[in-house]
């Protein structure tokens, strides 16, 4: 078989990763287990009917419009985005959020995914002067899917969080500034909130302190906000959206139900936008109109903030605190378990102190019982020391599938690691 031979950026992206293995197995399991496979370790937003509902009105109002299907099926949108969304999406933010924001500082890429893809590779890695530079994690564990899109080296460090324990089941991450350190080579810093994979909401008096560390050091504060305010608003928690020149905000259509539309939106200063949309003219000339147009109408009336608040956020708080409940009722006394405070997003993420397995070991004895989850050692990367026991005590799972689904689920899971447990005694 002929071997070739990849450039380092080739190397990097094209020889596989930890997301791809995961999403490959995801996707394998379902295809040869249907409808018996307990989809727990994906991030696939769920099927919100009254929302479903919203899309398919807005579907109807298109095609009775030949202009406007025409206008999003064929033509070419700026690189930028479509001129009208990103005139509503200013407004929208200015109105409610009193942010000094024109078109200018948005951008729109084709999904989140890229515009983080986009946003590193334009931050960090090799520069002119010959220097290397780095993305901070104040606080990990953090979203997969970044771990691997440097075109180069990793060029991700990352900091061990505080863990505040809470009564006997429940714990928080906080950010451990005493330890938190700004480098020369440090070319941003970067959050998710509320945080994939576990559910961690900075509180805004850590965003607040991060934000400062920045704007001493001349850095932008990168924040994901894939679940956050204003859209799709899957926060449980008092958390304030936050925006100035100097923070990089990203959204995304994804979880208010649209994940199919690829569609991510950057707000960052001037220059940083103009940058993003010279990335997306070169790489994909224009992004996905669908989406865009689906919501323009919704953004222009406001609508979607509603929408976000009355519809998408409480859908899902009611889940997570089934999933909770039944957390507590599938586990023993005898089984060191604790939650994360689920403040948003899609999942809980279970620690469980001293197991005698690693969690990859019990994601595989998890997936011969029909159960995927994911384990918790691929959500920290950049540490400097990897020996950190904890990571291996950890997984992520999502309670976005149906009720039968997600309480039996939670039951193989609290029998697999009982008996990881019993079987070390």
């Amino acid at each position: 078989m002929m071997s070739r031979q990849y450039s380092i950026f080739g190397e990097q992206l094209g020889q596989g990763s930890g997301i791809e293995e995961l999403m490959d197995d995801l996707g394998h399991a379902l295809a040869s287990g249907g409808d018996e496979v307990k989809m727990l370790g994906g991030g696939q937003p769920a099927h919100i009917p009254e929302m479903n509902a919203i899309w398919r009105r807005r579907m109807e109002e298109i095609l009775e419009a030949p202009a406007e299907l025409d206008s999003m099926l064929c033509n070419y949108d700026p690189p930028r985005g479509k001129p009208a969304f990103l005139a509503a999406l200013a407004k929208i933010l200015r109105e409610n959020f009193g942010w000094n924001i024109t078109e200018k500082n948005l951008a729109v890429t084709n999904g989140g995914q890229s515009a983080f893809f986009f946003l590193f590779n334009l931050l960090a890695g090799k520069h002119a002067d010959g220097s290397t530079k780095e993305i901070l994690l104040p606080l990990v564990p953090e979203y997969i899917g970044y771990a691997n899109q440097s075109v180069s080296e990793s060029f991700f460090r990352a900091t061990p969080p505080k863990i505040e324990t809470i009564g006997k089941h429940q714990f928080k991450y906080r950010v451990d500034f005493d330890q938190l350190e700004i480098k020369q080579n440090t070319a941003a810093i970067c959050v998710s909130r509320p945080t994939n994979p576990t559910g961690n909401v900075l509180t805004d008096n850590e965003i607040a302190k991060l934000a400062k560390l920045a704007e001493e050091n001349n850095i932008p504060l990168i924040i994901d906000n894939a679940y956050g305010a204003p859209f799709p608003n899957i926060i449980f928690s008092e958390a304030n959206p936050v925006w100035n020149e100097n923070i990089i905000l990203t959204l995304s259509l994804s979880k208010l139900g649209l994940p199919g539309t690829r569609t991510g939106i950057i707000i960052a200063d001037e220059q940083t936008a103009a940058a993003i949309t010279s990335m997306t003219a070169v790489i994909g000339l224009a992004n996905s109109n669908i989406g865009q147009a689906l919501l323009e109408p919704l953004m222009r009336s406001g609508e979607i903030l509603q929408l976000s608040k009355q519809i998408v956020q409480p859908f899902y708080l009611e889940k997570s605190k089934l999933a909770q409940q039944w957390v507590h009722e599938a586990f023993d006394e005898q089984t060191p378990y604790r939650i994360h405070l689920s403040e948003g997003a899609l999942f809980l993420w279970l620690w469980f102190e001293g197991l005698p397995i690693s969690s990859a070991e019990l994601y595989e004895r998890l997936k011969k019982r029909g159960v995927l989850i994911i384990s918790g050692h691929y959500f920290f990367f950049g540490l400097e020391h990897s020996d950190w026991q904890h990571q291996h005590e950890c997984l992520r799972m999502t309670f976005t599938m149906d009720e039968a689904t997600v309480k039996d689920g939670i039951r193989i899971i609290a029998e697999e690691v009982g008996r990881a447990y019993a079987q070390a005694r």
